[in-house]
């Protein structure tokens, strides 16, 4: 996972909560040594849309990483697909790059 100047971490939100696999991947990128890099956290929901603030506050508070100031993205499932979703998701994107270039 090293050598990168950014990265986004997401899932979907399950029971008020991420999926086990996604807490278990960042018990390993804990590992990576993140501090100081650019961050992001995104994520699905049809409810709540949790799990993609409990990511971005790990990767804040516990890895350390300089966070995208628009703070997690959550899309509500319904709206993945469409137009006005996918331009949410470019111009989170898009911040995120303009983050790591500084």
């Amino acid at each position: 996972m090293q050598g990168y100047d950014g990265y986004v971490f997401g899932c979907p939100t399950y029971h008020r909560d991420m999926t086990n696999s996604m807490k278990t991947f960042l018990f390993l990128a804990q590992k990576a040594n993140l501090e100081g890099k650019v961050g992001g956290a995104f994520g699905s929901y049809t409810h709540s849309g949790d799990a993609p603030r409990s990511i971005f506050d790990t990767m804040e508070y516990v890895f350390k990483m300089k966070m995208v100031e628009l703070g997690s993205f959550n899309l509500k499932e319904h709206l993945v697909a469409t137009r006005d979703g996918m331009r949410a998701c470019h111009d989170y994107g898009k911040e995120l790059a303009k983050k790591c270039n500084g």
